[in-house]
């Protein structure tokens, strides 16, 4: 069996759902992270991280909207509205429905917790990488300041396999 994701809020190569569009950044969105379902991890895999990242960002490398690691092997769903609140005031990690012992990192707006899609007017349409990585280690190291988007390398030095979801999104 191969590693898959699947969500019951997103459809890979489609449009961005506006539930998982930024209200932080001014738009007419939620910022509630989707639903996430995965299966097929390979043998050895001890826990999995969850990266949402928009490669199309005007920024060198990408924006990191939602980065969690730690989330424990046996776990193999989230639901929509885990991560954690976007004015950073809210609750985060377990608080926000996310399973023990996981750990949210800072996403590149400067807060633990999702961020939904926030592209500049103009730009285009964004492509939102949502993507589950089954990871050899059973802890990532990294505090609730650690940025995400730094954290990548860890993730990727112990991914066993990946499984994403790409959507997209643009501000006319």
């Amino acid at each position: 069996m191969t590693f898959q994701l699947g969500s019951q809020d997103l459809v890979d190569g489609g449009k961005l759902p506006r539930a998982q569009v930024s209200a932080y950044f001014g738009l007419d969105g939620q910022d509630l992270s989707p639903h996430l379902a995965w299966s097929g991890a390979p043998e050895g895999t001890r826990s999995f991280a969850v990266t949402v990242m928009d490669p199309d960002a005007p920024r060198a490398g990408s924006f990191c909207h939602w980065a969690v690691v730690n989330i424990p092997d046996e776990v193999d769903e989230l639901p929509e509205g885990a991560g954690g609140s976007p004015d950073g005031m809210g609750p985060a990690d377990t608080d926000a429905g996310l399973p023990n012992g996981s750990l949210e990192l800072l996403n590149d707006a400067g807060f633990t917790g999702f961020v939904g899609a926030g592209p500049p007017r103009g730009s285009g349409p964004h492509r939102y990488v949502f993507t589950v990585h089954a990871l050899s280690a059973e802890v990532v190291p990294g505090t609730p300041r650690s940025k995400g988007s730094r954290v990548i390398r860890d993730i990727e030095a112990n991914e066993l396999a990946a499984a994403s979801i790409t959507c997209t999104y643009e501000v006319r």
